[in-house]
């Protein structure tokens, strides 16, 4: 056991051994960050932990928050108090603070947590950072909005920013820098990153991002009348109100298990579409400006063209085949709607500025760009996986990562994963239509040990070399603000900018990417433009 002194008492960790057996680190589980967000306190920002006294144990991971998990679709109930993180260090008592890495999970905004079963520290610490996972509120208990004072939304973003300033604060006391934090997260997490870049709240807790198949542009993480949905919500579960603090009140003493996984649609597009590629109901919001601290007053694409962000280099991507991860849905479920309903080719900023005769003529071009002649049926799955992958993914990380490459001091380097090796487990599906490569959450495969998969390693093995690889190259860019610090990895990884579109394909080993995308992203921002949208 080991013993460490926090802002609010004394911790005490453990000593465990990675699964390779060949070394170990420092364990703390189930740090309280904030007080939690119970009763009246629910759905508000959060409050600063309380002390304790005597000494803590930090061996067990805190409650996850209670979702329904959007893979599986079971609910785990979890608790309310729900506002842990996890700090895994290789040493204590170094001479030198250690670069920080700090992770925000995925999952729609609505399900996930930082526990090892998918999150475990193992390959990362062995490369010299400490790293650090976190649990924030999810689906309507950490997005709900108001528009008022006590509840103006981005709960769970206010989460994560108080976990961020809990980790500033204490982190030296468990070897890891406080000025050298290096914010990553994947998926919804990854568009999270891109919300703490762009975020007030945000600013000076942290010196870089990494975000990892997600920004704050992708269709999944957009808001669209968060007040309205609010209210719906409210009707669902038996209030009929135009009153925010009765709404409030009555939401308050709600059983919390009806909180998650509902469908408070407000809009008949919304019940007939039912996609979890294009939507997901409580994400991150614009906060009314009550004069209060608040996560994001204006809008993302305003705030990024005015230059109005935090001072951070950024390194963000994605895998080569995403969409794979989602095959068993494109067949149940997506291509037969798709095919009935050409709109939802359109992106979903598109369906919500634009005419319906605007949104169809745009559905046809985007459907023809990726189909040709083909009928959008099974038979065509390749092309369907190619237009995800474009649409949820591709397009929306250029398109961020363009409005970044425009400002002066900001570092952007870009990067495709394609590595494939047995530890590709969520994209099996694929090989049923003669489709391989690396989908949604199969990088992190790489970086962290999820225990649940229980998957052997051994150090002579291509997988754990793959692994030395993908760790190397995001503890360097944390460590150094580039993945390609010197010639060891041999390449000299280029900066991204709009004009060439660079990047780095991370696969087997590295390779620089000329602009293999230029067609698609160049297709995107036609399709945005004549929508009448910046791009």
């Amino acid at each position: 056991m080991v013993k460490v002194k926090v802002t609010q008492g004394w911790l005490e960790g453990e000593v465990l051994e990675t699964v390779t057996g060949d070394r170990k680190y420092y364990s703390f589980k189930g740090i309280p960050y904030a007080e939690p967000p119970l009763g009246k306190l629910r759905f508000k920002a959060p409050r600063p932990a309380l002390p304790w006294e005597g000494v803590k144990k930090a061996t067990q991971h805190g409650p996850v928050c209670p979702q329904v998990d959007i893979f599986t679709e079971i609910l785990i109930p979890g608790s309310e108090d729900c506002l842990y993180l996890n700090v895994y260090t290789p040493e204590i008592n170094s001479e030198t603070l250690l670069p920080v890495m700090f992770f925000i999970h995925g999952g729609g905004y609505k399900s996930g947590s930082g526990n090892v079963d998918n999150y475990g520290p193992d390959f990362l610490v062995a490369h010299g950072i400490v790293l650090v996972t976190i649990n924030y509120r999810l689906d309507a208990l950490g997005f709900l909005c108001l528009d008022t004072e006590e509840v103006p939304g981005n709960a769970g973003m206010k989460d994560q920013v108080a976990a961020l300033k809990w980790v500033k604060e204490n982190i030296s006391s468990f070897g890891g820098d406080p000025d050298n934090i290096t914010v990553f997260g994947e998926s919804a997490g990854g568009a999270s990153t891109s919300f703490h870049v762009i975020s007030p709240m945000s600013n000076g807790l942290f010196k870089r991002v990494i975000s990892m198949s997600g920004v704050l542009f992708c269709d999944w993480s957009i808001a669209f009348e968060p007040r309205r949905r609010a209210f719906k919500l409210g009707q669902l579960l038996g209030i009929e109100t135009e009153n925010p603090d009765e709404l409030l009140e009555y939401l308050q003493n709600v059983p919390v298990e009806k909180l998650v996984n509902t469908d408070p649609n407000i809009i008949t597009m919304e019940e007939l579409h039912k996609n979890m590629l294009k939507m997901y109901h409580f994400t991150p919001v614009v906060e009314k400006d009550f004069g209060q601290e608040h996560f994001l007053t204006r809008e993302p694409i305003e705030v990024l063209k005015h230059g109005n962000i935090n001072d951070v280099d950024m390194l963000l991507g994605f895998t080569n085949e995403e969409a794979i991860i989602g095959i068993t849905l494109l067949e149940k479920h997506l291509v037969h709607l798709y095919n009935k309903y050409i709109d939802l080719f359109a992106p979903r900023l598109i369906t919500i500025k634009a005419t319906p005769d605007k949104v169809l003529e745009i559905s046809d071009r985007i459907r023809h760009f990726y189909f040709g002649n083909k009928k959008v049926n099974l038979e065509s799955m390749r092309e369907f996986v190619t237009f995800v992958n474009d649409c949820g993914f591709i397009y929306p990380i250029h398109r961020f990562a363009g409005k970044l490459s425009d400002l002066i001091n900001t570092k952007v380097f870009m990067y495709k994963f394609s590595m494939f090796s047995n530890r590709n487990v969520y994209g099996a599906a694929g090989a049923n239509y003669k489709i391989t490569g690396a989908s949604h959450l199969e990088d992190l495969m790489y970086l962290f040990d999820a225990k649940k998969f229980d998957l052997k390693i051994e150090t002579t093995s291509r997988e754990y070399r793959l692994i030395n690889l993908a760790c190397t190259i995001f503890t360097n860019f944390a460590k150094f603000g580039n993945p390609t610090p010197d010639t060891s990895l041999g390449v000299k990884w280029p900066e991204y900018n709009k004009e060439t579109r660079k990047y780095c394909d991370i696969g087997d080993e590295l390779t620089i990417g000329l602009d293999n995308y230029r067609q698609t992203v160049d297709f995107w921002k036609k399709v945005y433009e004549d929508a009448g949208l910046e791009f």
